[in-house]
């Protein structure tokens, strides 16, 4: 059960919190991080990277048994087959729970169903933020940023973003780390 506070996951929620973070409002007037969701299409290619390996898998475990064995040896397809219905489940649950916020002094990274997690990256202990984009991402239009910091255990990714809100992200970043650096 996901026990993480409600937040909008739609494609026109995230993109007018975006706006609204990008625009330098930082956080709620009651001091609350303004949380941006991912984007739907990093759902929709997870989504489709578990039909087709799970997908071929389940050929495979049914087809071949079914065509040497006999048909009744076709149901070793039915493990794949649920496992890809649960997975479907599980991916959207996942892509959920991740979001990210920017603050004054920090950024906040949370993710998880079961276990969640929250990561805190002070401005200041950034030494690197880069944006890379796979092949499937970039068929997908999606870009993901990580952050590197002073300590190695800190280091955070916030995958499936679109491609211009990652290169924003990451030069807003840059220029915080650089100002909050400068007094160390």
């Amino acid at each position: 059960m996901d026990t993480g506070s409600p937040q909008d996951t739609g494609p026109d929620a995230a993109q007018g919190t975006a706006q609204g973070t990008a625009q330098g409002t930082g956080g709620a007037a009651g001091g609350e991080p303004v949380w941006i969701a991912l984007p739907p299409g990093l759902l929709k290619m997870r989504r489709l990277l578990l039909v087709v390996w799970l997908g071929l898998i389940t050929l495979a475990a049914g087809l071949l048994p079914g065509l040497l064995a006999g048909p009744a040896w076709a149901a070793f397809a039915l493990p794949p087959l649920a496992l890809l219905v649960w997975g479907w489940v599980m991916t959207e649950r996942n892509w959920r729970s991740w979001r990210y916020a920017e603050r004054a002094d920090d950024l906040l990274i949370s993710r998880g169903v079961l276990w969640r997690e929250e990561t805190v990256v002070p401005y200041g202990r950034m030494q690197l933020v880069e944006v890379t984009s796979g092949p499937v991402e970039r068929h997908f239009g999606l870009a993901s940023v990580q952050l590197h910091t002073a300590a190695a255990a800190t280091d955070a990714t916030i995958p499936g973003l679109d491609p211009a809100e990652a290169e924003r992200l990451r030069d807003r970043l840059t220029e915080l780390g650089k100002a909050r650096s400068a007094g160390l």
